[in-house]
């Protein structure tokens, strides 16, 4: 049978071996366990306390210990058969002797975890209980160890709250239940611990001068409080870390496995100190990217005294064991830098490090970060005294920058003249200068293009030395964005015929079965087709099997399938009454943690094995936004402050998908760093940072990785919608970076249809406007020519599938 005619048959048969599922198999539980020990990030290990000794006795404190969150809120949401909180792994780790926990703490979270939720506790989002006094007290007489976990949930469509934000958010249309219950809960914002959470650590501390701190969070928090009290011993950032995520964490406190994660973002003194919180919550209408391209450790490591207020850098995380770093030969020429870089386990257990190569630049007219990573790797689990050699290539056009106001070469990348260098380590803060530097005598070219999706209201930007310059852009005159809430017919019914419609063909219209065969070309195919069958193809179709995200295709009279599409970036999500659960793994943030690109690989294999076997085609991920602010609902769904670690990572999670003949969907392309009012939001970005930051993870993954489809995102982009910026979608993704593949839009959006098509959104999702498409045509505002352009991408894109 041809490879992509499974979409027409309900159900398809297991891919396991033996004639089992691999849906949320024994296997892939295992991987997702795996990944999340390798992308937890070890904080701090005073006295080196962890790992804990053979029969610790330990008290848990904190809800968090119960009430465990494996990942974010909206389209990552998975269902899944369990998940092991923080108690329930260590108690496994009781009955194999290493551990010893006191039972009456745990219960006492227990029930109270219940009975928040039978009240009716949004979920997520439960509060810190009052601790009984003679239950602290029983603990300490039980051990001096406590161990304390501190959660956080967050999702799509709203963004963390902020401390003296009342006035806005209540105004603002979208507040919801997660967001009212999160100012009840944080009254400082949840970037901060409660007043509950704080009156429970204080008593802790009280207490005991052994204590353990678990973060089971999606994204950065407030760090001052632990990192220089003497009493917090260790730290473990185990992030939300998927079904098997408390389980994981126990893996490392009882050193089972010697934590190697790196941190994937800065951690600041205080959420004031990110230069992009003072402007977040300034509209619901639109963002100014003030600090341009200084976003994150370029931000901390550039500009005056910023260093000062970093807790934890960029790169950082700890081991049970020591490495020593040996650079042991550098070669640089015009087109590359290449060094060997030795890695020894100089410590007593076996371990993995990660080694970071960053770039340093000449200030030059533009100005440039201190430091930006251009490469890394990990090593592979390393023996005490064993060595690993590895070797770190940087093309030398990369470290170009973009010209926006012409003070080299307008539009163009350059490499400024003067002296480049070069730095290898395991923390951007933690570094050995390389002996050999790259002198350019002479401003050099790179590539010249032309201006694209230039800013028109932002008034000025961020220097490196923390001024700011005015923009020549700016003309103060805001475009005019109408908002089209197009009339949608609602869809839920199939209209695909439960028998297969591949028949004996002698008497009708070749089928899309005899491209796939070879025996026609796609263009002759097409040729048959009518303007209104192709126009149909533009708009998403409706559910069949246990799809719940509409599908793509479903022109039957030409055997065109309806190819289901399901979210999410933590795993396959299938709607609960399906009866289907799936492997929820860690979150993007966590894999990102890892630095190891063959791992997260794996786990787009195994999870697009999971989409195949469930007859679904495509996988709405991976989602690769920057953490540009820590206050961003949906950063757990992103991987990192730095575009390069994002596009890296991206890439590796496609090549896993399409390696089963899943389509992967990158998204949200672009600037979607704001989940408040999201759909009609203006992101103001200048063209460099636009480049730079916020498209380069995207222009990494396209070319790196080919991937079949890409997002566009709900946001307006300096005056013009995502999905109707032909500047964005045609221009520079098909034009610059040569993606081939299929552009759809975001769900709901609030874009005008025939004009998505015009600048090359080929798909509205999660249905289309036909008749807006053929009006547009009738009116001669869309050519025939372009409706078959995207059309013919939507065939393509089926013909990929397997």
């Amino acid at each position: 049978m041809d490879k992509w005619t499974r979409f027409f048959y309900q159900p398809v048969l297991p891919l396991g071996k033996d004639g089992k599922r691999v849906t949320e198999s024994e296997e892939h539980i295992a991987l997702s366990r795996q990944a999340a020990c390798e992308g937890m990030v070890l904080l701090k290990n005073t006295d080196k306390e962890l790992p804990f000794v053979t029969g610790k006795k330990l008290a848990l404190f904190g809800k968090g210990c119960v009430d465990y969150v494996k990942g974010g809120g909206g389209s990552a949401e998975v269902n899944c058969a369990y998940v092991r909180n923080l108690y329930e792994g260590l108690k496994i780790k009781e009955a194999e002797g290493k551990v010893r926990l006191l039972h009456s703490l745990g219960e006492f979270y227990e029930d109270n975890i219940k009975s928040q939720y039978s009240a009716g506790a949004v979920p997520g989002m439960t509060e810190e209980p009052e601790l009984p006094l003679e239950l602290v007290k029983e603990a300490r007489a039980f051990t001096d160890t406590a161990v304390i976990t501190i959660s956080r949930f967050s999702g799509e469509g709203w963004d963390r709250t902020v401390e003296n934000e009342e006035d806005f958010v209540s105004a603002a249309e979208w507040v919801n239940d997660y967001v009212k219950k999160g100012r009840k809960l944080f009254e400082r914002g949840d970037y901060y611990l409660s007043v509950r959470e704080q009156a429970m650590v204080d008593l802790v501390l009280q207490y005991f001068d052994k204590v353990i701190l678990v973060l089971n969070v999606g994204g950065m928090v407030d760090t001052s409080w632990f990192k220089d009290n003497d009493k917090i011993k260790a730290v473990l950032m185990a992030w939300q870390a998927g079904m098997e995520g408390g389980l994981a964490a126990a893996d490392i406190l009882c050193g089972d496995v010697n934590p190697s994660g790196k941190l994937v973002d800065t951690f600041a003194s205080r959420l004031e100190d990110y230069p992009s919180t003072a402007g977040f919550h300034k509209s619901d209408k639109y963002v100014e990217y003030n600090e341009d391209i200084y976003v994150g450790y370029r931000y901390f490591e550039t500009v005056p005294g910023a260093a000062r207020k970093v807790n934890y850098p960029f790169g950082f995380g700890l081991s049970y064991t020591e490495f020593q770093i040996d650079v042991k030969k550098t070669d640089v020429n015009e087109e590359w830098l290449s060094t060997q870089v030795a890695v020894t386990n100089v410590g007593d257990r076996a371990g993995k490090e990660v080694i970071q190569l960053y770039s340093s630049a000449p200030a030059g007219k533009l100005g440039k970060p201190a430091k930006e990573l251009k490469a890394f790797a990990k090593t592979r689990l390393l023996l005490p005294g064993e060595t690993q050699v590895i070797t770190l290539r940087v093309g030398i056009d990369s470290l170009a920058s973009y010209d926006d106001c012409g003070k080299v070469c307008k539009s163009a990348y350059v490499l400024e003249a003067g002296t480049y260098e070069f730095y290898v380590g395991n923390a951007v803060n933690n570094l050995i200068k390389l002996d050999k530097n790259l002198k350019i005598d002479a401003d050099r070219i790179v590539v010249r293009l032309s201006e694209k999706c230039a800013p028109t209201l932002l008034r000025e930007r961020m220097t490196a030395d923390g001024s700011y310059e005015k923009l020549p852009s700016y003309t103060g005159v805001e475009k005019e964005i109408p908002s089209v809430i197009e009339e949608y017919v609602p869809v839920t019914k199939s209209d695909v015929d439960r028998e297969p419609i591949i028949k004996d063909q002698k008497e009708i219209k070749p089928q899309l079965i005899d491209v796939a065969r070879g025996k026609i070309s796609l263009e002759e195919f097409m040729d048959q087709m009518t303007v209104e069958d192709m126009a149909s193809l533009l708009g998403g179709q409706p559910l069949t099997g246990v799809g719940n995200t509409f599908g793509i295709g479903n022109l039957k009279k030409y055997g065109v399938p309806n190819v289901m599409t399901a979210d999410g970036p933590a795993g396959l999500r299938i709607r609960k009454e399906c009866g289907v659960n799936t492997t929820a793994w860690p979150c993007a943030t966590l894999l990102a943690c890892t630095f190891n690109t063959q791992l997260v690989e794996e786990v787009g294999r195994a999870g697009a094995a999971e989409v195949k076997e469930n007859n679904i085609g495509i996988w709405l991920t991976p989602a690769m936004n920057i953490h540009r602010s820590p206050l961003c609902g949906r950063n757990f769904e992103y991987y990192s402050e730095d575009p390069y670690v994002a596009g890296k990572m991206a890439a590796a999670m496609i090549k896993g998908i399409q390696s089963q003949g899943i389509a992967a969907t990158v998204k949200h392309f672009a600037c979607n760093n704001k989940e408040t009012n999201r759909k009609e939001s203006d992101s103001r970005v200048s063209e460099r940072a636009l480049r730079e930051i916020y498209l380069k993870g995207f222009e990494i993954a396209v070319k790196e990785a080919r991937p079949w489809i890409v997002m566009s995102s709900y946001n307006i982009i300096n005056g013009t919608r995502a999905s109707e910026n032909r500047e964005l979608l045609t221009d520079i993704l098909r034009g610059e970076w040569g993606f081939d593949g299929l552009v759809v839009t975001d769900w709901w959006n609030h874009g005008n249809h025939y004009k998505e098509v015009k600048a090359g959104n080929d798909v509205k999702m999660p249905c289309g406007n036909t008749d807006n498409l053929l009006e547009a045509y009738k009116e001669g505002k869309l050519s025939k020519e372009e409706i078959r352009l995207c059309a013919k991408r939507v065939l393509e894109m089926i013909l990929k599938l397997s």
